[in-house]
């Protein structure tokens, strides 16, 4: 998932450099996140039946994906190794809900 979020993002920074002189930071893609969460929440109220939506499981599959990609594109601006992250963080959570360490497949 990490090198096609790497080559999408590149895509964009080709893009963006053209469009704007210079590729998205870290804050800029922090900004998107926020609205793909937005999005998201509007999508998940939609599965509720609070806000109907045309082919809603599509939209969601797809607002998702774009949260991952926005978090795997703010890690490598901020140069987080996110696996390693995410390991640490789930060993973490185990350990505080007092579950068996997490186990780690490489």
């Amino acid at each position: 998932m990490q090198q096609m979020a790497r080559r999408v993002a590149a895509l964009y920074a080709e893009r963006d450099v053209e469009r704007f002189g210079r590729a998205w930071g870290a804050n800029e893609l922090v900004l998107g996140l926020v609205g793909d969460v937005g999005d998201l929440a509007k999508l998940a109220q939609g599965k509720a039946g609070v806000r109907p939506h045309s082919d809603l499981d599509a939209a969601l599959e797809h607002e998702l994906a774009d949260c991952l990609w926005s978090v795997i594109a703010i890690a490598d601006a901020l140069d987080i190794d996110l696996e390693r992250a995410f390991g640490n963080a789930m060993e973490e959570l185990s350990q505080r809900l007092g579950g068996p360490a997490a186990a780690v497949e490489t």
